[in-house]
């Protein structure tokens, strides 16, 4: 199984991060990448559109509101990969509340791919998404 994690500090308090982020059908808000999404059985499932129409379903697998966290699975997705599940966590920064350090992290099985075309597609995933995040709470 292969994995990966990027990390990111942006500018807002922990609380104001996760309160952007921390809902799973939040995407939309804050990731220019996925315009659409559509909550179903009761919020426990995504139906995510991008910009090209591709459908990504992912299925929530964890949540934690109190450390600021969730977990989730790909049902489908035109992703090389399988058994994925990642997770997006909003750390405190010690003795900064006006900071938080983001991480994003998945792991899979490369599917048609090797592990590093499966881990940099991912990374960048990560990246592209923190910086987008970085952005909305920087504007």
């Amino acid at each position: 199984m292969a994995s990966t994690s990027v990390s990111r500090t942006v500018p807002a308090s922990p609380d104001k991060v996760w309160s952007l982020i921390g809902g799973f059908d939040a995407l939309p808000d804050w990731l220019p990448y996925i315009p659409e999404s559509t909550a179903l059985e009761g919020g426990r499932v995504r139906r995510l559109t991008n910009p090209d129409g591709d459908v990504i379903i992912e299925r929530l697998v964890d949540f934690n509101e109190a450390e600021r966290h969730y977990s989730y699975a790909i049902l489908q997705a035109p992703f090389p990969v399988d058994g994925y599940v990642s997770t997006l966590r909003v750390h405190a920064v010690p003795g900064r509340a006006d900071v938080a350090e983001v991480q994003w992290s998945g792991r899979f099985n490369p599917d048609g791919v090797t592990e590093e075309e499966a881990v940099a597609l991912f990374a960048g995933i990560y990246a592209d998404g923190l910086d987008a995040l970085h952005k909305a709470l920087a504007a």
